[in-house]
């Protein structure tokens, strides 16, 4: 994949090979590009769903690869969140911000099923985040969180690649153009071979739109969506 980004931009001829010095250089900036892709809703292929037990009037727990909550830390968590009892009901969670969050007086009070959570997306030198939830659980309980699936990160450049389709050809092109900045000129051919690939890819994981209507405006009113008032 760096080879052949290499050769869009005319840096390397077909059956060239990399130095060890860009080895190390293109596999750091091709990490970069998309852990920074990994921050675009409209990147993202996959809505993950994740679980873990929670403890008996605990309410904050630490996620990452090195936390409480062992899974890769979540750029973002999305809707629909839910608690699971040991009876198979699931609760659903209403996701707060800091501010909602920190205007809770008794934080840790309850003991039964949380109905809130709070996602403080914080990065410690453990790389791990926190979640918060509210009231403080009782036993026997799970957590379900959703959230965005990072794209694939690559350890050294003979990993090995697994990605959806339309992919490859979106990162090589646009790595091409990361790899040139500032120092070569990019052709009109491979900027909208680039900006086409990274649209197809938007376009496929937009969200579908649910349409809502605020409860105070149909509530008690009789209205029907299809029919009318």
């Amino acid at each position: 994949m760096v080879l052949r980004s290499m050769r869009m931009i005319g840096e390397k001829q077909r059956g060239g090979t990399l130095t060890s010095d860009e080895n190390t250089e293109c596999l750091a900036e091709l990490n970069t590009m998309l852990e920074s892709w990994g921050t675009e809703r409209l990147m993202c292929y996959q809505i993950l769903e994740n679980s873990t037990a929670l403890t008996a009037s605990t309410v904050s727990y630490t996620v990452g690869t090195n936390g409480a909550f062992a899974v890769a830390r979540p750029t973002k968590i999305v809707d629909p969140c839910f608690i699971r009892d040991a009876s198979g009901y699931d609760t659903p969670l209403t996701l707060i911000d800091a501010e909602k969050y920190g205007r809770i007086v008794d934080k840790d009070a309850g003991f039964t099923v949380p109905t809130h959570l709070y996602y403080d997306m914080g990065y410690g030198t453990t790389s791990t985040a926190t979640i918060y939830v509210y009231p403080a659980p009782s036993a026997s309980l799970n957590l379900h969180i959703n959230s965005w699936r990072q794209l694939q990160s690559f350890g050294n450049v003979s990993t090995t690649v697994l990605l959806p389709p339309g992919y490859q050809l979106a990162i090589e092109s646009n790595f091409a153009i990361h790899l040139a900045a500032g120092l070569t000129p990019v052709s009109t051919e491979l900027a909208r071979i680039a900006r086409d690939s990274k649209a197809a890819l938007r376009s496929l994981n937009v969200p579908a739109p649910v349409s809502r209507l605020d409860v105070g405006v149909v509530s008690g009113s009789g209205a029907n969506i299809f029919t009318g008032p």
